[in-house]
């Protein structure tokens, strides 16, 4: 499946509770139906983010996964 993010938010660096902060102030700016792509290093944000955007009704398109060493990306569409 080729999912194309209608934006990426790139949080690296970021750690709890920031990380979902910052990837809800992006979904807030987003129009119903958009894809987020978000990418993070801090491990405890591939279980927070994810579980608190669909706390919120949004879509999980991709869950996170691992793409190398120390990044994970996940896909997040808008309710």
């Amino acid at each position: 499946m080729s999912i194309k993010p209608d934006r990426e938010l790139n949080i690296k660096g970021e750690v709890c509770p920031f990380t979902f902060v910052k990837t809800k102030l992006q979904l807030e700016s987003m129009e119903s139906g958009e894809v987020l792509r978000v990418v993070v290093d801090h491990e405890p944000a591939t279980k927070n983010v994810p579980r608190s955007a669909e706390n919120e009704g949004h879509e999980l398109i991709l869950w996170p996964h691992k793409f190398n060493d120390t990044d994970w990306e996940f896909i997040i569409k808008k309710k």
